[in-house]
């Protein structure tokens, strides 16, 4: 299903955009050496219910996931990289840590995930793949607008992604969002310019490059959610929900 929004409903999305970029903000200033990552869940479920929105994830139960998720944002730890299921883990100094939200607010689903490095220990690795999938990101959203193919935005973000050294894997990827949190189209994140779906006004997509550093292959922890690296490499992962207007594109989750 693709959905186009009206203007009514874009306004709508600017404000569940606005609310996920503050509690993503919020989080990412609490996270510290010393936090838990259910303390990071119980902050999150706690915002969540003072805006008066409803999570996306605490019921998400996809085909590939192990039963409901039942937490209220993915905390991805060094090698975890998608889906990762807070659980009891206290951070420490130099970890990479994704923070990946989408809530719905007043029916209008927005999504985001940043990544960064905890303390003060600042390991070059992480740092420059984080750096990659922010700027993967930034090409992948001026690649974006009104009458731009999708395969416009995976090429470009494909092509900051291997000229950066990393291998891409696209089984997971970009998507669209509305009424619900996955929809269509799918966004890989590497792809032929010109191919794909053509962008009209009133779209919402949530893109999102991830990487790892030394592979592409993904394996599934024993909690049947979070996505690590094959070869335990660390990874990260950028997100950003963005309307295609009559003229651009807006970001709406913007920190």
């Amino acid at each position: 299903m693709i959905e186009i929004l009206s203007p009514a409903e874009l306004d709508r999305a600017r404000a569940t955009g606005a609310l996920v970029a503050s509690i993503l903000r919020t989080v990412q200033e609490r996270s510290t050496v010393g936090t838990n990552l259910l303390e990071i869940d119980r902050w999150t479920r706690a915002m969540i219910a003072d805006a008066g929105a409803e999570s996306c994830y605490v019921d998400y139960a996809p085909s590939f996931g192990r039963g409901p998720f039942g937490h209220y944002i993915c905390t991805s730890v060094n090698d975890a990289v998608l889906h990762g299921k807070p659980h009891d883990y206290t951070l420490a100094d130099g970890d990479l840590l994704t923070l990946d939200l989408a809530v719905s607010l007043d029916g209008i689903v927005a999504d985001s995930a940043v990544s960064f490095v905890v303390g003060k220990t600042r390991p070059a690795e992480s740092l420059a793949l984080i750096e990659a999938t922010e700027r993967a990101l930034d090409a992948g959203i001026a690649a974006a607008g009104p009458g731009a193919r999708i395969g416009d935005l995976s090429h470009a973000i494909g092509s900051v992604l291997t000229d950066a050294g990393y291998t891409v894997n696209t089984e997971f990827g970009g998507h669209g969002v509305g009424s619900t949190m996955h929809q269509d189209p799918h966004i890989a994140n590497t792809g032929r310019a010109g191919r794909g779906y053509t962008l009209r006004p009133g779209l919402l997509l949530a893109i999102e490059p991830w990487v790892m550093a030394d592979t592409d292959e993904l394996v599934t922890d024993a909690d049947g959610w979070t996505l690590r690296s094959a070869t335990g490499a660390r990874t990260a992962h950028s997100e950003h929900t963005v309307a295609i207007t009559e003229d651009g594109v807006e970001v709406l989750t913007l920190r």
